[in-house]
Formats: C-alpha cells, structure tokens, sequence
C-alpha cells in the first residue's frame, strides 16, 4: 500500500525544526516504496529548502534514512551529529520563516482549492503549508476513505 504522508510540514520535532517530520516521513516511505504516487521523497521545494538551511548532505540524508530506518528521534540525532549542522536559534528561526512564509503560485492555490471545491475568495489559505494540508488531505480522502 502506497501512503499519503499526513504530517504537515507546519510540524516541528524536538529540534524545532518545521517540515523536517514531513521529509523524514517522505524519505522513509520511498525507500520501502510505500510513498503514494505524486510525492517526492525529497523534493527540491520545502525537502531542499530544509536540507540546506541546516547544511545538510541530501544525498546523505536521503543514504542514511533508506539504509538505517532510523525512528524520528534517531533521525533528529543523526542530524544534530553532521558535520556543519546548522542547528542554532537564529538558522532554525530563519528556516522555520521560510516555511511559514511561503506562499504557492496562484495556478497552485486555485488547483488545491478548486480540488475540493473550496472558493478562491479572501477567506481561502493563501500559505503554502494550510495549502499543501488541504492537497494531502483530500489525496488521502481519494485513496483510502472514499
């Protein structure tokens, strides 16, 4: 069974760090091949965005969560322990902004809501990760609920 990833990239591990649940979720799953079709494993949007801002390896990364499985925090531990992490208040404040902060082109805004026959009007999420919920969401609903 292929999975939807439901964590949102509006969440935070112990690190602090938004979207990194999400991209080890998403790694994760592709490398059983468990991730649903359509998703990346480690995309070049928010997945590349993090790796960067922490000074990460993505081929690293990526090597580490297929090879070793690790749990989360094991996961977190791991990155803590690269080389050149990036790791402290001020670089985790500043990709925790990217995050909230990104907005998607209008063409993606109006596809996410138009899937779900959601009005593009001045009370629709204009935020990359209300949108990005809104899109899993109704992926999930389509693959396993309906």
């Amino acid at each position: 069974m292929k999975l939807v990833p439901l964590i949102s990239s509006g969440t935070a591990g112990p690190l602090g760090v938004l979207h990194l649940p999400r991209l080890w979720l998403k790694v994760s799953l592709e490398a059983r091949g468990a991730l649903a079709d359509g998703y990346p494993g480690a995309g070049q949007g928010y997945d590349q965005m993090v790796i960067d801002a922490l000074g990460l390896d993505r081929d690293a990364v990526i090597a580490y969560i297929a090879a070793e499985r690790p749990t989360y925090p094991q996961f977190e531990a791991w990155v803590k322990a690269q080389p050149g992490a990036k790791l402290d208040a001020a670089s985790v404040s500043a990709i925790n902004a990217a995050i909230t902060g990104y907005i998607h082109a209008d063409a993606t805004r109006q596809s996410i809501l138009d899937a779900d026959g959601l009005p593009d009007d001045a009370s629709a999420p204009k935020d990359a990760i209300n949108l990005n919920n809104l899109d899993d969401w109704h992926e999930f609903h389509a693959a396993v609920l309906k």
